[in-house]
């Protein structure tokens, strides 16, 4: 199971939560099951965000995730 921690305008997006667990086996799929957990509004966010994979920046989406991996959704913040 997955931990995933949603920070500043993703943490909106999903109504308020701030961590939650999912089942994925890759960030693709995460954020399918996300997306389909929380509506629109964290689907646009998560097009734009970042992805921390146990605090460390994950540019492969289809890369498979560790089982129990923490999950960090960052959206862009402003000034950068």
């Amino acid at each position: 199971m997955l931990t995933v921690r949603y920070f500043a305008g993703a943490r909106a997006a999903a109504g308020g939560t701030s961590a939650e667990t999912a089942s994925a086996s890759s960030l693709d799929e995460l954020i399918e099951v996300l997306a389909a957990r929380h509506g629109e509004k964290l689907t646009l966010v998560m097009k734009a965000a970042s992805f921390l994979v146990d605090g460390l920046t994950c540019h492969d989406r289809s890369a498979p995730l560790p089982s129990d991996a923490t999950v960090d959704v960052l959206p862009p913040f402003a000034g950068g």
